[in-house]
């Protein structure tokens, strides 16, 4: 009697999830792809969106591509996973029997952790970390606002999605500001004193934007405490401020489904073996992406990617009994400044123990000093991977 074909389930379609789904392809196992949207907005070039440097259309994808590859795409909700049984359960009423199951579904908001700070209030206050409407909306606020508005930005303490995002999206902004409204300022709110790629950005922003650009660190108040979204106004350490846009950017956890599942620590991430992805709470899950608590990884898409490829790698390895080998695994993030001025952090990562590490000597980032000609050669290279990558996974 023929053995039956092994039933693998990836749950979220975006740059993790997608790539899990076609690597299980490629390797000759049937896959299974489970994301509630017919179109994905992509978090990566969102910000360039929000400065009107590019559409929603440019960073919006569907997944015919994805079939074509010969991935199986069910547009539904995940609203359950029974680790125990190995099935899930999906608000369409389906039940569906996995032998292993890939998890990427990127975060979680935590819309408990601002006073007056929730998902209704979201609908006018936007956060933009979640990419799509919320992208829109932003956008549309700063493009709106008159001249002399003032725009506040806050930031959460680590950990989160894109540790650089929020600084690229300042940049940006007082890019629109600079050359739209020149009286007016953005001002960055932060729940820490230091960040990702921070001598770059603030060599940019004290180059290009000395009048149009402040940051708060925590140090100098610049914590959120609260919002009130009826009176658009926010109260930090630093004091009371009543900006004409504002973009609270949330503390993040993993998503309540992998929470509710058994997937998250007490810190609210999900700790895998970090050869395999495998859960360390839930044998025959695997969380890769944002969700996952990957040690000195980033929460990016390209760390996402790279999880994919070595989470396929060892899922087909799992299902035929043999032993995954140690892997390696790379990310590499651009931010923009300006639309013509870019750079870069890079990093290769082991496992050691239960997490991924830096490989000793392995980051990189772009250098403090450097030409206008290689600061526009990065934006350009940023640009070429973002459009490399879609096609890659969506095209």
């Amino acid at each position: 009697m023929a053995r039956a074909a092994p039933r693998v389930i990836v749950v979220g379609g975006g740059f993790g999830g997608t790539a899990a789904a076609r690597a299980l392809v490629r390797s000759g196992i049937a896959a299974t792809l489970i994301e509630p949207w017919t179109h994905y907005a992509t978090c990566p070039s969102s910000n360039a969106v929000i400065a009107g440097l590019m559409t929603m259309s440019a960073i919006t994808f569907g997944y015919d591509g994805v079939r074509r590859a010969g991935v199986t795409v069910v547009h539904d909700t995940v609203t359950a996973i029974d680790a125990d049984a190995r099935r899930i359960g999906l608000a369409g009423g389906q039940s569906l029997a996995y032998d292993r199951l890939v998890v990427s579904a990127g975060i979680g908001l935590r819309f408990d952790a601002i006073p007056g700070y929730d998902a209704a209030a979201s609908a006018t206050i936007p956060h933009a970390w979640k990419a799509g409407a919320q992208t829109a909306l932003l956008a549309r606020q700063i493009a709106a606002m008159e001249d002399g508005g003032l725009v506040v930005l806050t930031v959460p303490a680590l950990p989160y999605r894109c540790p650089p995002g929020p600084y690229e999206r300042a940049g940006l902004i007082a890019h629109v500001l600079k050359t739209r409204k020149p009286r007016s300022k953005v001002i960055v709110l932060d729940a820490k004193d230091s960040f990702s790629k921070q001598p770059l950005f603030q060599a940019a922003w004290t180059a290009l934007y000395p009048d149009h650009i402040e940051w708060v660190p925590l140090g100098r108040g610049g914590r959120l405490d609260s919002v009130d979204a009826a009176a658009r106004t926010l109260r930090a350490e630093a004091g009371l401020f009543r900006p004409a846009v504002i973009n609270v950017v949330p503390p993040q956890t993993a998503p309540r489904l992998c929470i509710e599942a058994g997937l998250a620590n007490a810190g609210g991430w999900c700790p895998v073996d970090p050869i395999t992805f495998e859960s360390a709470l839930r044998p025959g899950i695997h969380v890769i992406g944002d969700a996952a608590a990957a040690g000195a990884m980033p929460k990016s898409a390209f760390s996402a990617f790279a999880q994919a490829q070595v989470c396929a790698g060892a899922v087909a390895d799992l299902l035929a009994g043999r032993v995954p080998p140690e892997p390696k695994l790379i990310n590499v993030c651009y931010s923009l400044a300006a639309p013509d001025y870019g750079f870069s952090i890079a990093g290769v990562y082991r496992p050691e123990w239960d997490r991924l590490v830096t490989v000793p000597g392995s980051d990189g980032l772009s250098p403090e000093e450097a030409s206008p000609a290689l600061r526009a050669r990065e934006a350009d290279l940023g640009r070429a991977w973002f459009g490399g990558m879609t096609r890659q996974l969506f095209g």
